[in-house]
């Protein structure tokens, strides 16, 4: 899958769909990062990441207060990431409107481009993900993802990838035969891409 270079790419969808186990496969992520990973021009962010660099120093904190300042520290690492001219794939759990558009402004103002990489993975999937992992969402915290996540999937269905200038949606099994994302000047990737379609390659 190619992006060019500089891009900002936001790979998003359901809590427990697999986003983390993507990147930990792409770029040989260990698991205990608490500090973005630079592959070549790339960086990779997981948002995991920033809550691991706070672990165990905000407890005297209230709940919505840490949550806060980790997300405010994950979206300060993507934005120093830009302003250092490299590419950037970011995971990130949220895709509410305000957030791809904040995201939208930040690769904006950078001079590039926001791009959504959505992995589909129905609700029960996303659940079980949870689970293996050990982390499981609120149910009324879940519900929201829910319904945000299927806003946004029928919008990119039907043609819409806004706020970013394209949008592809892979599922599970797609995800699983991806072997690279790159950020070079070769084939861009087409703007929509809805679920069934193979994602760009070589071979």
């Amino acid at each position: 899958m190619r992006y060019p270079p500089g891009s900002l790419v936001i790979l998003t969808g359901l809590p427990g769909a697999g986003k983390t186990t993507l990147l930990r496969r792409l770029y040989g992520l260990g698991g205990d990062e608490s500090l973005p990973v630079t592959a070549g021009a790339v960086v990779v962010i997981d948002s995991a990441q920033a809550k691991r660099h706070w672990h165990g120093r905000l407890g005297w904190l209230p709940g919505s207060v840490r949550r806060a300042l980790v997300f405010a520290t994950h979206v300060g690492r993507i934005r120093g990431a830009l302003a250092s001219g490299r590419s950037v794939i970011a995971h990130n759990r949220g895709c509410a409107p305000y957030m791809l558009k904040g995201f939208a402004w930040l690769a904006r103002r950078h001079r590039t481009r926001l791009y959504l990489l959505l992995l589909d993975a129905s609700p029960e999937a996303a659940l079980a993900g949870q689970r293996t992992r050990g982390r499981v969402v609120a149910p009324r915290t879940f519900a929201r993802h829910q319904r945000r996540w299927a806003g946004l999937v029928a919008r990119v269905k039907n043609g819409d990838p806004g706020p970013a200038a394209g949008a592809l949606i892979v599922d599970r099994s797609e995800a699983a035969l991806l072997e690279a994302i790159t950020f070079d000047d070769g084939e861009r990737p087409r703007e929509i891409r809805t679920i069934g379609s193979a994602p760009d390659h070589d071979g």
